[in-house]
């Protein structure tokens, strides 16, 4: 007997099979469908996109706002900047040349002084004891001197009538040229002893500015002292001694042979030119260790704006160049191939033009090749510029002043509480200056309980209260108790 399967389980079973595949399918269909949402926003994002490159593109030239500058001629100096610093010409330490008392200082520190002028003085008692000495020294031998030229004479008459020696004779002019010696040594004695008398008064040897005084009256001072009196700086004229590199030298040596070279010194802000001078020397050889030169400038300092030991800017003079043509430096760009500047030409179209530039400053540029004085070339608006753009050229305006003061702001609600409160100041003071006026505490509280009537329609707890404070307290019925 044969085994005839049930026809409801085959078709069950052909059912399980079909499942997955109606699965895949119908995950295929949905992968597609995304793909094809996504692609489509992708093309419409591509496509507005171009769109707006191509409006862009079809879109006429618009003029580039600039500002334009036209080339001028004047004559150029060429100047080498350095850092410096301030020295004196002459600094001295000023030192007492004899041992002794102080016993007077003759100046104030800060003070300037003349040369020659007396500074202090040192007790001279015991200098003037010695020239004394040395005067009554040579006295003493000025009169054995006179005796002995008296006994040479008579020496010679003697040896003439033969009645003495020539011995004796000669013997007493050998005496008499020692005792000459003598004398000349005690006036050289005395010169000396007037020297040291004179070394009691402290002098000062240069003109110049008083430091801080290093002794005071009274103290015992040595000539071996390392502190001294006093140090004199002059400060007018004064010195400045600054550095340029090495790569600079042979700039400098063919400008100083043609003649002095001027010097400029820089303020704290390094724009104000406080003094100018001249250069005074170069030196000898090059610093190995950091390759500069330095050079001494002299100034004449005559607002004192100089002060030794000051750190400052130097700029130094070494040619002019004339008839020079000049564009602001902001006009000058640099490219690939060098320097170039746009040139505004017909119908406001800018060109760039290769330039040759000589020096260039903060400022200005000196342009050797390339422009002429009938050009106009672009000094600002280089972001949206380009070669042939169409410029708008405009005025270079000012910039804005702002305000030195901030103008008074109105605050909106809060202004009627403070006209109020002005207004109970000024009534407060008509009060105190004894004028008529209400009682200004009644009015604040009128205000209030106004303020809470405001308030009180809207439910505000607030206005309650400006009610009750405004108003006046209610008067007591109750009893009081015993």
């Amino acid at each position: 007997m044969l085994f005839k399967p049930d026809l409801n389980e085959t078709a069950k079973a052909d059912r399980e099979r079909g499942a997955p595949v109606a699965r895949r399918g119908r995950r295929t269909v949905v992968t597609a469908i995304v793909l094809l949402v996504v692609g489509g926003l992708g093309y419409l994002g591509w496509k507005s996109v171009e769109e707006k490159q191509a409006a862009n593109r079809a879109r006429p030239n618009q003029a580039v706002p600039v500002l334009a500058a036209t080339p001028h001629i004047k004559d150029v100096p060429v100047y080498l900047d350095g850092v410096g610093a301030v020295r004196a010409l002459n600094n001295v330490l000023v030192r007492p040349q004899v041992d002794g008392k102080l016993i007077s200082i003759n100046f104030v520190e800060g003070q300037d002084v003349k040369k020659g002028d007396v500074l202090g003085e040192i007790d001279p008692v015991i200098y003037k004891a010695q020239l004394d000495q040395a005067v009554a020294k040579k006295a003493q031998d000025e009169a054995l001197l006179a005796n002995q030229r008296l006994d040479l004479v008579r020496y010679q008459q003697l040896a003439a009538a033969n009645a003495g020696s020539k011995q004796q004779y000669d013997t007493q002019r050998a005496v008499i040229a020692q005792q000459e010696a003598l004398v000349e040594a005690d006036q050289a004695a005395i010169d000396n002893a007037r020297a040291t008398l004179g070394y009691t008064r402290i002098i000062a040897p240069i003109s110049g500015r008083t430091g801080l005084r290093q002794v005071d009256q009274g103290n015992i001072v040595h000539a071996s002292d390392a502190t001294g009196v006093a140090v004199i700086t002059q400060l007018q004229p004064i010195a400045v001694l600054f550095s340029l590199p090495q790569q600079q030298i042979v700039r400098v040596n063919a400008a100083s042979a043609k003649g002095a070279l001027t010097v400029d010194v820089f303020g704290n802000d390094g724009t104000t030119v406080v003094d100018t001078g001249k250069l005074a020397g170069i030196d000898n050889q090059v610093d190995p260790t950091t390759g500069t030169l330095k050079l001494k400038a002299e100034f004449p300092n005559d607002k004192l704006q100089l002060w030794p030991g000051q750190f400052v800017n130097v700029r130094l003079r070494i040619e002019t160049l004339s008839q020079a043509m000049v564009v602001p430096t902001s006009a000058v760009q640099r490219g690939p191939t060098g320097t170039f500047s746009y040139i505004i030409g017909e119908n406001d179209t800018v060109t760039a033009k290769p330039v040759t530039v000589t020096q260039q400053s903060e400022t200005e540029a000196v342009i050797a090749d390339g422009l002429s004085t009938s050009d106009r070339v672009v000094t600002t608006g280089f972001a949206s510029l380009s070669n042939g753009a169409k410029v708008s050229v405009g005025k270079d305006e000012p910039p804005p002043v702002a305000d030195i003061a901030p103008h008074r702001r109105n605050r909106g609600g809060r202004g009627g509480r403070d006209s109020s409160e002005g207004g109970r100041g000024r009534e407060a003071r008509e009060t105190r200056e004894g004028q008529p006026s209400k009682d200004w505490q009644s009015e604040r509280g009128e205000h209030r309980g106004r303020r809470g009537e405001r308030h009180q329609g809207d439910g505000d707890p607030k206005g309650q209260a400006g009610l009750v404070q405004g108003s006046e307290p209610p008067v007591s019925t109750a009893k009081p108790q015993p």
